[in-house]
């Protein structure tokens, strides 16, 4: 029903042009002046706060939780990983044969790794020798795509495969040399 049918069109209008009548009424100062969300003034410099508190909540990736993980893009993330690992060794070691060629000297290097217990011989040999072969096959898979090879998604997961055996095939005969 409307205020017109009812009759109440006249007063609610008379109480709206009239703001001394609402001051003195509590009982309609509270229905129709008191506000439902309370508002704090606050410096622009907290805005940056809010924001990086707000941030925090949210979760940083939700593909990581949506989606299940799968061999194509799980080899495409280990693949930049281990290239950028092998980068950062190579750099690494030449440049600290640069700095000092007579501590990275190969008669120097070959008397350290000689002193090394037979496990820890194998075990850096493995960490050296499983992220080379990886990013080494994984280049093939890359050029047979290249050549327009196995570009299906059950061509994409055959060669994957086949570069993980592989991989665990060639780290275990570069290990055992």
């Amino acid at each position: 029903m409307s205020t017109r049918v009812l009759g109440l069109g006249p007063a609610f209008r008379q109480a709206a042009a009239a703001p001394r009548f609402v001051a003195r009424n509590a009982a309609l100062r509270n229905a129709l002046i008191k506000r439902s969300v309370q508002t704090e003034s606050l410096p622009p410099s907290a805005a940056n706060q809010i924001l990086n508190s707000q941030r925090l909540k949210r979760p940083s990736s939700p593909h990581f939780t949506i989606y299940q993980p799968q061999l194509t893009w799980i080899g495409s993330i280990a693949n930049r990983i281990t290239g950028c690992g092998l980068s950062v060794l190579l750099y690494a070691f030449s440049l600290s044969y640069l700095v000092a060629p007579d501590t990275f000297s190969s008669a120097n290097i070959i008397e350290v790794v000689h002193g090394l217990p037979e496990a820890v011989k194998y075990a850096g040999k493995t960490i050296l020798a499983a992220p080379f072969a990886y990013h080494a096959l994984n280049g093939l898979r890359h050029l047979a795509w290249d050549a327009g090879k196995f570009l299906t998604l059950k061509g994409a997961y055959q060669t994957g495969y086949a570069v993980l055996g592989a991989t665990a095939v060639t780290t275990v005969a570069l290990v055992l040399m």
